[in-house]
Formats: structure tokens, C-alpha cells, sequence
């Protein structure tokens, strides 16, 4: 067979066939088993949220870029793949995050919803470039959303359902780290810093360098100084971020950490809590405690989460709490899956026998020609048991 050009198409060489195996970097083929384990900790993620009354939503993939870029959308401006709508000539994104877009749902098809509003999702999310934790451009992301409270039970609630979502599907030994980004832009309102100088301050305290921190006047460098020390186990970061005396909003959000410490030590008194203060790298957007969920011995966090703004058109907000699991993290920090097993059936096998046994939980399949060893041809198939007898038995 010719193709327009006149060469032929019904053979590929080796090197053509690589180049269309080959993949953009950070993009990868989901094969089995990996591909089944991801979507069964996806169902049982979901579960969990729905178990708690989070209805699931599913936004689509692409949206015109201006939504996408409302509120805490902002902050992923650089993330995003765009492409020019042909029917409007407007630009469109493809999502690099979909707490932006649940936000937008809340603010509008859903704005007459009743408060607090519990939603949840999962999906696919893709970005333009990838990080040193987190190398891979796509990904799923699963999460829930509480709209429209300013409670401390919300984000109470939250970190329960994040905890139990996670232990849920087999990870062991969580521990907690609590945030508060809002502090540091509340000492340097208080200390005068601002534009290039915040920025600088703000790249010191999430790299933990305090050398970088010496053209600071003595009193600004001894309270950034105690926030650097602040960082450690809830309690005696609590007692460092207390010695500060903040007042107003800053005096606040300290008190609601010390609160939020409290419920956690009375109904999680198993879960590790650790604080960061000076930690704002991707919690840029949080306007008040946000939280990051990391297993022992996984360097990159599972998930993170905490408390923000939703935007609504008219220019009102409303203060909601989310959190979103990363499943490429999930997967790194769990066992790798194992092949399923799988019940292979001679040809001739009847249509009630195999579904008899499909139905009781068995992946069958089905013999398609006679085989003069069918347990051969079962195992070159991958399959772990053979129906002989009438009965599954193991090769």
C-alpha cells in the first residue's frame, strides 16, 4: 500500500518506530499493572471523599485561559500549555491544577448551592515543565474542596478526611507539616519590606538561609530569626512562634495554628505534626494554615492543602479549604503492584461456566484456538491459573 508521498506505509523501519515510541520528556505510557493500581487509588480516594458527603464534579480539561487565571489560578500562569480556540480566536489553557477550577464552579454554576459546600475530584492535570521532586508534566490529581466556612472545624475536617483518605489505600506512617504563608508577608508589612527586598526575604526563609537574611535591621532579623528557628515539632514551634507577641491578624493566625494543634492532639494523638512557618513555595495562594501530608521515607509530599479565597464575579469572596493528592507521589510511596491473577479458559469453554466465574471475581481469558498444551499457552499469556475439571487450578 502507497500513502500520498508514494512510498510505502505497510512497513515501519526500526528508527521510525522509535521516534514514535519516543515521548516528550517528563511524559510517559501508563502500562500494567501500574495503569489498574492508579485507577484503584483513585476509586478508593474518591470513595472515602463521597463517604463524607463530597459530591464529585469533573471540570474539563481545557478552559479559556482568563478563568483559569482567576485568583489562585494566577500562581500556575507559567504552568500552563495554551492553544488559540479556532471557533472565538480566544486563548485557551489546558489545566495545571484543578483547585482553580473548582473554585470557579463554587463562584458560579454553583453559587446558590447551600454553604458549606463539599465537593470533590480527580483528573488528569498537565504542566508545562516539571520539578526536582516532581519530574513528570502529567499527572492525576484527586482532591475535595469545603466552600464556604471559615471554621476551624473546616480545616479540621479536611486533614481528617486527607489522613484517612491516604491510609485508606496502604500508606503507613503519616506525618503532617502545618504552614502559615500569610506570617511572613504579616512581619514584613510590620518591618516596612517590600518589592524586591520582600522577595528576597521570602527565597531566604523557604531555603532556611539566614545569612541571606543580614541586611536586615537588628529588630527584623531577630524576628525572622525566630521564625527560621521555629520549624520542628508543633509544640516547640508553637512556643517560638508565641514569643514573637504578634498582634492583629498575624497574633491571630498564630492562635488558630495553637488551636488547630490542640484538636489534632485530642482526636489524631498518633499523627505526627510538625510546623513550618517560613515554608511558602507553593502555598503562595493560601490565606491562612495550609498543610502538606508526607509517608516516612518518601521525599516528596503525597498531598497538600489548607485555606484560601474563592472569588466570586461581583468581587466578593468566601474562605473555603481544599486538599489534592498527587498519584505519581502515591504510587512512588507504596509497593509496586503485582499482575493480577488470571484464570485462563481452553477454547470451548461454555459462556455460563466462564461467567460463573467472572462472577466471582476471576479475570478470565478466553482460549480463542485448540491448543495442544493449554497450559503452555496460558502461562505464555500471562496467566496464573488454568480451568481444568471444571475447577481454577494454579500453574
Amino acid at each position: 500500500m502507497n500513502g500520498p508521498t508514494g512510498k510505502s506505509t505497510g512497513k515501519m523501519t526500526g528508527n521510525a518506530y522509535a521516534r514514535q515510541a519516543l515521548l516528550p520528556e517528563g511524559f510517559r505510557d501508563q502500562l500494567a499493572p501500574r495503569a489498574e493500581h492508579e485507577a484503584s487509588l483513585v476509586r478508593s480516594l474518591v470513595d472515602c471523599f463521597q463517604a463524607y458527603g463530597y459530591d464529585r464534579v469533573a471540570p474539563p480539561v481545557v478552559e479559556f485561559e482568563a478563568s483559569l487565571l482567576v485568583g489562585a489560578g494566577a500562581t500556575r500562569a507559567n504552568s500552563m500549555f495554551r492553544v488559540m480556540d479556532p471557533d472565538t480566536q480566544n486563548m485557551m489553557a489546558v489545566r495545571a491544577d484543578m483547585t482553580v477550577q473548582i473554585s470557579r464552579l463554587a463562584a458560579t454554576r454553583l453559587s446558590d448551592a447551600a454553604r458549606p459546600l463539599r465537593l470533590s475530584y480527580s483528573g488528569n492535570v498537565l504542566r508545562t515543565k516539571g520539578s526536582q521532586l516532581r519530574p513528570t508534566r502529567q499527572f492525576v490529581q484527586a482532591g475535595i474542596e469545603l466552600i464556604g466556612s471559615s471554621s476551624l472545624a473546616a480545616e479540621f475536617e479536611v486533614i481528617k478526611i486527607a489522613i484517612e483518605s491516604l491510609t485508606g489505600t496502604g500508606i503507613k506512617s503519616l506525618s503532617l507539616d502545618l504552614t502559615v504563608a500569610p506570617l511572613v508577608h504579616h512581619l514584613c508589612d510590620k518591618h516596612k519590606i517590600a518589592d524586591r527586598q520582600r522577595d528576597s526575604v521570602i527565597e531566604a526563609l523557604n531555603a532556611k538561609d539566614s545569612g541571606a537574611l543580614a541586611a536586615l535591621d537588628d529588630t527584623a532579623m531577630a524576628d525572622f530569626g525566630k521564625l527560621l528557628e521555629a520549624a520542628g515539632p508543633a509544640r516547640d514551634a508553637l512556643d517560638a512562634l508565641r514569643s514573637l507577641e504578634l498582634i492583629g491578624s498575624a497574633g491571630q493566625l498564630v492562635a488558630r495554628l495553637g488551636r488547630l494543634v490542640e484538636m489534632l492532639e485530642a482526636q489524631m494523638p498518633a499523627l505526627p505534626v510538625t510546623i513550618d512557618p517560613c515554608e511558602s513555595h507553593g502555598f503562595e495562594y493560601k490565606s491562612g494554615i495550609g498543610f502538606g501530608v508526607f509517608a516516612k521515607g518518601n521525599q516528596s509530599e503525597l498531598g497538600r492543602g489548607g485555606r484560601y479565597l474563592v472569588m466570586h464575579p461581583d468581587g466578593h469572596s468566601e474562605e473555603a479549604t481544599g486538599f489534592s493528592v498527587y498519584l505519581d507521589s502515591l504510587l512512588e510511596a507504596l509497593p509496586a503492584s503485582k499482575q493480577p491473577e488470571k484464570l485462563f479458559l481452553p477454547m470451548g469453554t461454555s459462556d455460563k461456566d466462564a461467567a460463573s466465574f467472572r462472577a466471582e471475581g476471576w479475570r478470565t481469558i478466553q482460549g480463542l484456538t485448540e491448543e495442544a498444551d493449554a497450559s503452555k499457552e496460558a502461562l505464555r499469556l500471562g496467566c496464573s491459573h488454568i480451568l481444568l475439571g471444571g475447577s481454577a487450578t494454579p500453574i
